[in-house]
């Protein structure tokens, strides 16, 4: 069992390092920001995150018209 958690451990410690080599390896680098609202070219299609929509939807315009209940 022990031997078996050793390779493991050492497998995912090996991923890790292939995968932050390109970060190690620019000066400043960082990992990528993979949020759509953030995204320049989601951006340029209109395309928000979830967050921001529902923001938007919320917000009550000026201009609105109060409607009239029935009660």
């Amino acid at each position: 069992m022990w031997k078996t958690l050793g390779i493991v451990t050492l497998m995912l410690l090996a991923a890790v390092a292939l995968l932050s080599v390109s970060i190690w390896a620019k000066k400043g680098g960082r990992f990528p920001n993979i949020h759509v609202g953030k995204n320049p070219a989601m951006r340029k299609r209109g395309i928000g995150c979830v967050e921001e929509q529902d923001r938007q939807a919320q917000h009550k315009s000026r201009l609105a018209v109060n409607e009239k209940s029935n009660n």
